[in-house]
């Protein structure tokens, strides 16, 4: 039976439906006018995403056919199967409709229909078993026929879904499948991450149609559905759940641990467990080697399915021991902890597009290397932004080892429509029509029971600065009830709402972080942003943009070492992790470590990655000397007219000077505590501090806004002039410790408004 199957399937897998008298190479090619990679010469039709597509659950090698290759292709403005006239032209599945590599490169409208067809051969004998045509992701509503049998249809445009066609098969041998999508992009609530039609700024070139692989599958009546896989590495067991098909109801599960895998090294083990189908089945792992970016091991596992005393499906997968918690430093603060031991999250925001792909990328090894690019730098983390990548990119992630947030795609933000929804800081929750969050909400649970079993991701992020968000509270706590193994930052940059495991704030270039606290941890979830156009490598040669842009290499490197030097001693005051914009360039930014086509590493990467294993060592609790409001509400000295030229000395009589509450600011900016209003443009300030023993290090914790100087006794610390004043920033002064005096100590500090936004200044100083 194997036999014949697997040679009907090979026959299956060569059979396209082409123009006559024409093959695969003549009806396509790669429609030029933007820059690519260099994996984009190694796609064609017979070599387009050819790896098997579902490693987490694998079957026997013959029992799969991948589809990615030349569809016919059409769009109408009407809902039904066209008339095959309308199929004039091929496209390369599995690339969007808008991508250089589906050879079509158009913009698709919302009122559009996107036509897919192709013929294949059917399987000689599927007595007792069943045809599965598999999708990984098609963006966003699709419908799908078979011999002209309507089978199903799927709304959502990132996770995996499925068809059972045997019924709809007819006795010929050659079968026919057509997919109907439509996508209205930014006219519609669903969730759609930085699409828009109009692309601009921070927001790229839409992606409509399939665009992961389209395979077929063939399984017995009673078969393994789905597995879900949480390892407990406290009681030192992993727990599975194995669903199936409705023939399989009651059938006997037996589990089979049989190796330990860390890339080339082994252990031979065999553990085994039995129960049934849809029970939690415990695994126990005495011993058990822990997963962790530094040593990702991973377990092998092979469970099978037993009817009748026979064997009648077998899948393999495999786990990884780890388990991310929260846990508290000496002073109380909570800290992230991976495999109960605390761990700093120093990451990159990854938005994973690509020039000539858009949301695929154009081969397994270029959806690889972005991650071991990632690892050879130091991170030990990539926030997957707003987008849900192909079960791959996950797998990679498991077995190179690094820690993924999973951000869920935003949606309800429409482009210049009135229900644009971006919810800004204070500003209660978005009102949501009920079929907006229906949708939102199905799409977040496919979203997770599709991911849930990888050990990489370690926290999901529902909301990212306030797009689209609503009933915060709600859907945090669903998750968390849903997913209690995993952490939730809730609202990623802003508009937070107390709750969830992470307090995630933003800041360009920064670096900042909010007050530490005890019940969550606090984060710096993007930052950064630094800029360098090159030229070749570049989406658009005017009018990219990076937060800060730089003209070399040079000045950029020389920014982001200054960054790292003012980011990493907030460790010391609660910071539990840091997220770097960004892995590359996209479209029109030029902020990324590497150019969009992923030609150039604007960084060295032996001096990443010294920088980042110090963000790994060691450090010592803060100590406040002077604390800032936003800690501890204090009073400075002040004077609002200018003061005589030693007025930063520590001898200078400060005793006619005015007292009040800092911040010193020219409005009452709720984004900040209570202060004193400032009657000009200038202000000058001081205040005493005693300092017991000599610090390793120290840092200002400072408002942003205006031209400021900083003094400890008479000399300057710092200088800086933002105009950013919505947060605090830490600049580092480990370089000016001998400023600092055992005993009494004078702090002053000097701020003129430059700027047009508001003014506003106050202080902090800790050492460590």
């Amino acid at each position: 039976m194997k036999r014949h199957i697997a040679t009907a399937l090979l026959l299956l897998a060569c059979t396209l439906s082409t123009h006559a008298g024409q093959t695969a190479a003549d009806s396509w090619a790669p429609v030029s006018g933007h820059i690519m990679t260099r994996w984009a010469e190694k796609v064609s039709p017979d070599k387009a995403w050819r790896e098997y597509p579902r490693p987490r659950m694998r079957r026997d090698e013959n029992s799969w056919v991948n589809l990615n290759g030349l569809w016919d292709f059409g769009r109408t403005k009407s809902a039904e199967p066209p008339d095959p006239g309308v199929y004039r032209r091929k496209i390369l599945v599995p690339f969007p409709v808008e991508s250089a590599l589906s050879g079509v490169k158009e913009a698709v409208d919302g009122t559009d229909f996107l036509f897919y067809h192709r013929r294949f051969v059917k399987p000689d004998d599927l007595a007792g078993r069943r045809l599965l045509l598999h999708f990984g992701a098609v963006d966003w509503h699709s419908a799908v026929w078979t011999n002209g049998k309507r089978i199903g249809e799927h709304k959502g445009g990132y996770d995996p879904f499925y068809f059972d066609i045997t019924d709809a098969l007819s006795v010929e041998r050659e079968q026919e499948v057509v997919i109907r999508v439509s996508d209205p992009t930014d006219d519609y609530t669903q969730p759609r991450g930085k699409q828009m039609t109009r692309p601009y700024g921070i927001w790229y070139t839409p992606v409509s149609g399939i665009w992961q692989t389209v395979w077929l599958e063939v399984v017995p009546e009673s078969h393994v559905q789905s597995l879900t896989i949480t390892p407990n590495i406290d009681q030192r067991e992993v727990i599975l759940q194995v669903k199936g098909s409705q023939a399989a109801a009651g059938a006997e599960v037996v589990i089979e641990a049989s190796a330990i895998r860390n890339g080339d090294t082994t252990e031979g083990v065999r553990l085994t467990a039995n129960g049934r189908m849809d029970e939690a089945i415990k695994l126990s792992i005495p011993n058990p080697r822990l997963w962790s970016p530094d040593q990702p091991w991973l377990y092998d596992v092979t469970i099978s399915l037993g009817q009748r005393g026979a064997i009648v499906d077998r899948v393999t997968s495999y786990f990884g021991m780890r388990k991310i918690s929260l846990g508290h430093d000496a002073h109380g603060y909570a800290r992230l902890l991976l495999n109960n031991k605390e761990t700093f999250h120093w990451g990159l925001l990854d938005q994973g597009w690509w020039p000539d792909g858009l949301y695929a990328a154009p081969t397994d090894e270029a959806l690889r290397y972005d991650i071991e690019v990632a690892k050879k730098l130091g991170f030990n983390l990539l926030r997957k932004h707003v987008k849900v990548e192909p079960e791959r990119w996950y797998y990679h992630c498991d077995r190179l080892g690094i820690l993924v947030w999973q951000d869920m795609p935003n949606g309800n933000l429409r482009q210049n429509k009135p229900d644009n929804l971006i919810v800004a800081p204070h500003q209660p929750d978005a009102k949501r029509d009920p079929e907006s969050a229906r949708q939102f909400e199905q799409e977040l649970k496919a979203m997770i029971d599709a991911r849930r079993s990888h050990p990489c991701i370690v926290a999901w992020v529902p909301f990212n600065e306030g797009w689209g968000q609503y009933d915060t509270i709600r859907i945090t706590s669903w998750i968390k009830a849903y997913d209690p193994t995993r952490l939730i930052v809730p609202a990623a940059g802003w508009s937070d709402r107390g709750n969830g495991d992470i307090s995630d704030n933003h800041m360009y270039p920064g670096p900042g972080m909010e007050p530490a606290e005890i019940r969550r941890a606090v984060v710096l979830g993007e930052f950064g942003g630094l800029g360098l156009p090159l030229d070749g490598h570049l989406w658009l040669n005017q009018s990219n943009w990076g937060y800060r842009t730089y003209n070399t290499s040079e000045e950029l490197r020389a920014r982001f070492r200054e960054l790292h030097h003012h980011l990493s001693p907030m460790r010391s005051r609660g910071m539990a992790g840091a997220i770097y914009t960004q892995v590359s360039d996209v479209e029109i930014e030029v902020n990324g470590l590497m150019t969009y086509d992923r030609k150039v590493l604007k960084f060295d990467p032996a001096e990443m990655s010294e920088l980042s294993r110090q963000l790994f060592a060691p450090y010592r609790l803060a100590t406040w000397l002077v604390n800032d409001s936003e800690t501890l509400p204090h009073a400075w000295l002040y004077s609002d007219e200018s003061p005589p030229t030693n007025w930063a000395q520590p001898d200078f009589d400060d005793s006619a000077w005015l007292s009040a509450d800092a911040p010193f600011g020219n409005d009452a900016n709720t984004l900040f505590p209570p202060g004193s209003l400032m009657k000009g443009d200038r202000i000058w300030l001081r205040k005493k501090f005693t300092l017991a023993d000599r610090p390793g290090g120290a840092s200002l914790k400072v408002t942003y806004g205006g031209k400021t100087k900083v003094y400890i006794n008479g000399r300057v610390v710092a200088e800086y002039d933002w105009d950013r004043s919505r947060h605090y920033g830490d600049i580092n002064i480990s370089d000016r410790l001998d400023a600092l005096r055992i005993g009494e100590n004078v702090l002053a500090v000097e701020t003129q408004r430059t700027h047009e936004r508001e003014k506003r200044v106050d202080m902090g100083l800790y050492v460590y």
